[in-house]
């Protein structure tokens, strides 16, 4: 009797654990079939997936990559196909951040029961529309003339992304052989814009004024003066002019070193610090699931030269792309960012991010920025620069501390209601910030401008 009630016992438990494991199994086939699916270790997925899949267009029904006779065939022009590689995507996985990577179950016609089966595409939307505007994107890469870099354009008061490039790229209706030791195309599975980091130069300046506004007591009344260099400690820091006698609005827009290595002093490693966490640079944000690249900006072993530097936005800063651009989409709303979303699918949408936006700046600190970035494009840039937009920026040209040229920078925002954009800019090597990124992202945003005006 003992030994039948003991095997009864165990009977039950198999029995329950058996339960409990088809229980998981079932959660996890629902929770997390999908992503199963989509992993690069699934040799069909990963080498025929999408070679019958859904159509992928812009935010204008533009084609960027579809289907036919079982492969895979994108846009007609080369410069659009190079221009939104990072973004689309090629048919293999090596670009992981790209939509027919991250998307590629859904391209594919994944079905929840029904799994890969033709019976299964019939059931599944295959098909995606993008917020991006290719022939923006095709703007952006014509204008960085083979050079390497990142532009990063989207409306903050919607967070749809409308220009994502990305250089070195390849076209995806042939993509190249690509040795280890081709200089050519180092980093090209990389998208910059989401992962890569720079010395941000004089585009820092942002954080320094901020924190500076908002902790050194009449800031604004303050005068500097500008003699080309300066001596902090025994160490030179120098400025790219001798600016004489300056206010903080035109210490900002003249982009002097001297005056923001003497606030930068003033603040002192733990409030620039505090201040490049709170507004985002050593963060990381999810765009469509990706993560952004975290910025450095770690003072722990700097001498007083070095803070000083730091806050002009060299010694060990880095920054990335996509975050300089949330920064300026914050000061543009006001204080608060919105996060960008690349898919105009609902379903397949961050809603979290979309509707939620992050409070970086205090309004008032941010009303006092927006002004200072205005004033350097209209009284120090020239409005010139953007016919048809009301632009606040601010540029930087950053030291690699090579013997390599400067990095040329932008980011800001546009004051218009029928044109809300925000955007950030780097061009590796290219030398004046306003000469190299400025003329790059003049171009996109009257690429941008003029396609949503002509679309109302």
């Amino acid at each position: 009797m003992k030994r039948t009630r003991r095997r009864s016992y165990s009977v039950f438990i198999f029995a329950l654990l058996f339960i409990i494991g088809m229980f998981v199994f079932v959660f996890r086939w629902f929770s997390d079939g999908r992503s199963w699916a989509n992993m690069p270790y699934n040799g069909h997925y990963a080498a025929t997936g999408i070679a019958d899949g859904g159509t992928i267009t812009d935010c204008y029904g533009e084609l960027l990559a579809y289907s036919s006779d079982g492969e895979r065939v994108y846009n007609s022009r080369e410069d659009v196909r190079k221009a939104t590689l990072h973004m689309v995507g090629d048919t293999s996985t090596n670009i992981s951040t790209s939509i027919q990577s991250i998307y590629r179950s859904s391209i594919s016609g994944y079905n929840i029961l029904f799994g890969a089966s033709s019976f299964g595409k019939l059931l599944s939307n295959t098909n995606m529309q993008l917020t991006i505007d290719s022939a923006a994107c095709a703007a952006a890469y014509n204008a960085l003339s083979g050079r390497n870099g990142a532009v990063v354009v989207y409306n903050y008061k919607t967070g749809e992304l409308l220009c994502s490039v990305s250089t070195p790229t390849y076209d995806p209706a042939s993509p190249p052989e690509i040795s280890s030791d081709d200089t050519a195309y180092d980093g090209v599975y990389l998208d910059k814009t989401l992962s890569g980091l720079y010395p941000p130069g004089s585009t820092f300046k942002i954080v320094t004024l901020c924190a500076a506004i908002e902790n050194i007591p009449d800031v604004e009344d303050m005068t500097f003066y500008c003699g080309g260099s300066t001596d902090i400690d025994g160490h030179k820091v120098t400025c790219m002019d001798s600016h004489g006698e300056l206010t903080l609005k035109e210490a900002f827009s003249h982009s002097c070193n001297i005056a923001f290595a003497e606030l930068s002093c003033k603040l002192g490693k733990e409030t620039l610090e505090k201040y490049a966490d709170s507004l985002g640079i050593t963060s990381s944000y999810k765009v469509n699931g990706n993560p952004t690249a975290k910025g450095n900006f770690d003072l722990s072993k700097a001498i007083k030269a070095e803070v000083a530097w730091a806050g002009i936005g060299q010694y060990t800063d880095e920054v990335c792309p996509m975050n300089m651009a949330i920064l300026s989409a914050g000061v543009a709303r006001g204080g608060s960012t919105i996060i960008p979303h690349t898919v105009k699918n609902t379903s397949l949408i961050d809603l979290s991010a979309v509707m939620s936006s992050k409070s970086l700046i205090k309004p008032s600190t941010a009303a006092k920025i927006k002004d200072m970035m205005r004033s350097t494009v209209s009284d120090y840039y020239g409005d010139w620069s953007f016919p048809s937009l009301t632009v606040c920026a601010k540029t930087g040209t950053a030291e690699t501390g090579k013997n390599d040229d400067a990095h040329g920078w932008i980011t800001g925002f546009t004051l218009d209601e029928d044109c809300p954009l925000a955007f950030a800019c780097v061009v590796e090597n290219g030398g004046l910030g306003f000469y190299s990124a400025g003329n790059v992202v003049s171009q996109t945003l009257e690429t941008i401008a003029d396609n949503m005006r002509n679309e109302n």
